[in-house]
């Protein structure tokens, strides 16, 4: 541990168990002395996350609704009466209907993609609003995207669509917060399991063939993401934001499979 977060405090959204790629880089953090508040949504996940949070030493938990101002307000509320400032802010949130995570795009409810794109994008604009106002002295805001956002990935349908306007809207931030010393970037990792990750149509198969024929021959690891994470909140990341940067064993360089794999 070379304490890189020492002193530093932020909030971590979308920790749904100790897999989840929220959780990879909350422990990343903490280990780098980071102090922690975590954002859960309902009694469930509240109970999921409660041991989780303990075990890196934090008794900050809020539970928010990201679609309801009231409930963000709250949050936000709570983090300035007990901080009154904070340095980072994680937001691992996304959603869609797990029907429609699977066959055609085409196929895709108008429902459906209005709550994808609220949940999956326009909460972090909120989220990065409210957050900014918590950071007087600069900061750090990280969302987490996939590469089924520019290139299209059988089953991933809305979520590429919701996932592209969250990137658009990582740079667009990045401009727009600069100013004020704060930085907005994305982390893409390759597929990992994840709760979110097993809603997906034909997910094993995309694991083992990105895991196959990635330069690297391996999908990405939470300690890995966890690291990209801590280096974008962390003073030696001052200078990088409106950033995507891939975590995915270089996948996304690729034209087409290895060759042994055509």
């Amino acid at each position: 541990m070379a304490e890189l977060m020492k002193g530093k405090r932020g909030l971590v959204m979308g920790v749904a168990n100790d897999r989840s790629i929220a959780w990879g880089i909350a422990s990343a953090l903490a280990s780098e002395g980071a102090d922690l508040a975590f954002s859960y949504q309902g009694e469930a996940f509240g109970k999921r996350v409660e041991p989780l949070a303990a075990s890196v030493g934090s008794d900050f938990l809020v539970d928010v609704d990201v679609t309801d101002e009231v409930s963000l307000g709250a949050c936000f509320g709570t983090l300035k009466d007990r901080w009154g400032t904070m340095d980072f802010l994680v937001h691992a949130i996304a959603y869609s209907d797990k029907n429609e995570l699977t066959g055609r795009f085409i196929n895709t409810s108008r429902a459906n993609f209005k709550h994808s794109l609220d949940i999956s994008c326009f909460s972090f604009i909120d989220v990065a609003r409210r957050a900014s106002e918590l950071m007087p002295e600069g900061g750090s805001l990280i969302t987490l995207t996939y590469g089924g956002s520019n290139r299209v990935t059988p089953n991933y349908n809305v979520m590429g669509v919701a996932k592209a306007a969250l990137e658009s809207a990582t740079r667009y931030l990045a401009n727009d917060l600069g100013p004020q010393k704060i930085r907005v970037n994305a982390i893409s990792p390759g597929p990992m399991k994840t709760l979110a990750g097993a809603a997906i149509g034909g997910a094993r198969a995309t694991f083992r063939h990105t895991e196959e024929n990635a330069p690297l021959r391996s999908n990405a690891t939470l300690n890995a993401v966890g690291g990209t994470a801590v280096y974008l909140c962390s003073d030696y990341g001052a200078s990088t934001t409106g950033e995507i940067i891939r975590v995915d064993g270089g996948f996304h360089i690729l034209g087409m499979p290895q060759q042994e794999n055509l």
